[in-house]
């Protein structure tokens, strides 16, 4: 899978353990930043990464921050991109069955490795079931179009 990840200071060392964890896997990871501890404005690596995924150029996005709420907040900003933040595997699982979210959201600041690195999985392998929930996502991008 082509994956795009990024981070802004709070969610650094969780970037890097989760890009290596998915290069070992196989997947095809390109990294937005940050590559270091000092401060950064979420935005600015929110915004190229959701207009990436948002133009098919990767089929699924990261964003970190201390919490993820922030990274969110800025990814939806962007037409197409539907980031979730999600704290847990059920979130992640229901995020793309019913939501089709294709930027997940986390905390590097309130998540362990092994449940951050549980949660990018599930969001990795889950599938969207369309159906009634394609109307609703419908519903979601004319939103978008209208602003």
């Amino acid at each position: 899978m082509r994956i795009v990840i990024g981070a802004d200071q709070g969610g650094y060392e969780l970037k890097q353990y989760i890009v290596e964890r998915l290069i070992t896997q196989g997947h095809r990871v390109q990294d937005f930043g940050t590559h270091s501890t000092e401060s950064v404005d979420y935005p600015d690596i929110a915004a190229p990464v959701a207009r990436a995924v948002a133009a098919g150029e990767f089929e699924r996005g990261i964003l970190i921050c201390g919490t993820g709420i922030g990274m969110s907040l800025a990814a939806n900003k962007i037409d197409g991109a539907r980031a979730a933040v999600c704290t847990n595997r059920y979130m992640a699982r229901m995020s793309r069955q019913d939501n089709d979210a294709n930027i997940l959201c986390l905390g590097g600041r309130v998540l362990g490795l092994g449940l951050a690195l549980d949660i990018v999985q599930t969001f990795l392998d889950g599938e969207f079931l369309g159906g009634r929930h394609a109307r609703r996502v419908a519903k979601i991008s004319e939103l978008e179009e209208k602003e």
